[in-house]
């Protein structure tokens, strides 16, 4: 991750011509928002002396409460590859603070930077390492998104089936000159299905390579006349679209979880971080998972995690261990998707696994057996849960976990639970057309 500075943004400006800027910002449902400025406001903007209208982004400040400041991170500065060089355009990633110079709370990075805060203080750093799938479709002739794909491709095929290759081959391209080191690009399981990891890093600058990387992966698709979404679940009877976080503390330069003296090689620290994501994880799920459409991908059949459970063997359960140990070991949250607000979903990640370590949650044996193939009456013997399975359920066990409450802090998780309440009770007024299909020549 690049350490700049002020003046290195302003020497950076000018030598790649750079006209215009894009200070960027989520709102607390992950959606990138942004104020764009010429050159001659970057003093300003580098200054912290930019307010804008926060009353104008869902789940921001009411209108009594509008004016407030963009103070922009230096270490977010890059220049778009897809744009004219001459006269070209760069971005900042932006802290959103209160007209009084403090912290906004209701900031998604601001709450992330809260919870490294608590990590720091124990003596940690939080890693992580996405892998997010989404769908490419094509545009009808209005330029409107469809769900259509002429891609007849599945899991890691190439050309001549694979038709979205030349997209995504751009989208490595555009991420490699923007400093992503990617690690793998690939078709996924479904037609039209892809997935691009790139590499780990600390979790504030992985969240904001997640927004930055959702953005570009959509222009690009843009560009090759495509519709990319990160939408959990567009096609019935085809696998949804996750977003793995693989994630390791260290503290100092050591892996905090990796033991060699252990027969696992994982050190109690590894296994109470587990311990603490299960024990919250139902919780959790309302940040990780936080669509309607998110339930449709959570169900048995598409390999998507359902069930509350670990192993270091099989990728059925919730967190899988992948078998490197090391500076690589780490765990596997495999129910993310790609829709979430990544700084909440690190953030309660983070502080779930830390209340495991600070309380020594042991987390119960690992489950090394096909948990889609156990019946009920197995996995209850096995005292093996299921996440929840619509977003009501886990709004419900959010409203009931002080920790998960505590790390989005008051602002964010009264706004948050109040618009998807809203959200559900839309959802449950619509007529479907399952219901019609169902329905309505029967009755």
């Amino acid at each position: 991750m690049p350490k700049y500075t002020a003046d290195d943004v302003r020497a950076l400006c000018k030598e790649h011509n750079v006209k215009f800027i894009r200070l960027q910002f989520t709102d607390i449902f992950g959606v990138l928002k942004n104020v764009a400025i010429t050159v001659e406001q970057l003093d300003k903007a580098l200054n912290n002396e930019l307010m804008f209208d926060g009353s104008s982004i869902e789940g921001f400040v009411r209108i009594e409460e509008s004016d407030m400041y963009l103070r922009p991170d230096p270490n977010t500065f890059l220049i778009f590859p897809w744009q004219p060089r001459d006269g070209a355009t760069a971005r900042l990633i932006c802290d959103i603070y209160n007209y009084d110079g403090t912290p906004f709370i209701g900031d998604p990075r601001y709450v992330l930077r809260r919870a490294i805060k608590e990590a720091k203080d124990m003596g940690y750093t939080m890693n992580v390492g996405p892998e997010a799938e989404f769908f490419l479709f094509h545009v009808d002739a209005d330029g409107r998104p469809t769900t259509v794909t002429h891609d007849r491709a599945g899991y890691f095929d190439m050309t001549p089936v694979d038709l979205g290759e030349d997209a995504r081959r751009d989208m490595v391209l555009v991420l490699d000159e923007m400093g992503y080191e990617v690690e793998a690009s690939h078709h996924e399981v479904a037609p039209g299905q892809h997935e691009i990891d790139f590499k780990f890093s600390d979790a504030l600058d992985v969240a904001d390579k997640i927004v930055t990387f959702k953005f570009v992966v959509r222009t690009i698709a843009q560009r090759h006349g495509l519709h990319a979404t990160f939408m959990p679940k567009p096609i019935f009877g085809e696998a949804g679209s996750g977003m793995h976080m693989n994630m390791s503390l260290m503290r100092g330069n050591e892996n905090a979880f990796y033991d060699p003296s252990t027969a696992n090689q994982l050190s109690d620290t590894a296994l109470y971080f587990v311990g603490g994501i299960m024990e919250h994880v139902k919780a959790i799920t309302a940040i990780t998972n936080p669509q309607i459409n998110s339930y449709k991908r959570l169900t048995t059949g598409y390999e998507a995690p359902v069930y509350i459970a670990w192993s270091a063997r099989n990728r059925s359960p919730l967190i899988r261990v992948p078998a490197k140990r090391g500076m690589s070991t780490r765990i596997e949250l495999r129910s993310p998707d790609p829709s979430c607000n990544p700084y909440l979903a690190l953030a309660v990640c983070l502080s779930a696994g830390l209340d495991g370590i600070r309380n020594k949650k042991m987390p119960p044996a690992p489950c090394d057996f096909n948990i889609y193939e156990m019946t009920e009456e197995e996995r209850a013997k096995l005292g093996i849960g299921r996440l929840p399975q619509d977003m009501r359920d886990a709004l419900i066990e959010l409203n009931k976990n002080e920790v998960i409450k505590r790390a989005l802090g008051p602002h964010v998780l009264d706004r948050f639970v109040e618009a998807k309440q809203i959200e559900w009770e839309r959802y449950c007024m619509q007529v479907h057309p399952w219901e019609l299909e169902e329905y309505l020549t029967k009755y």
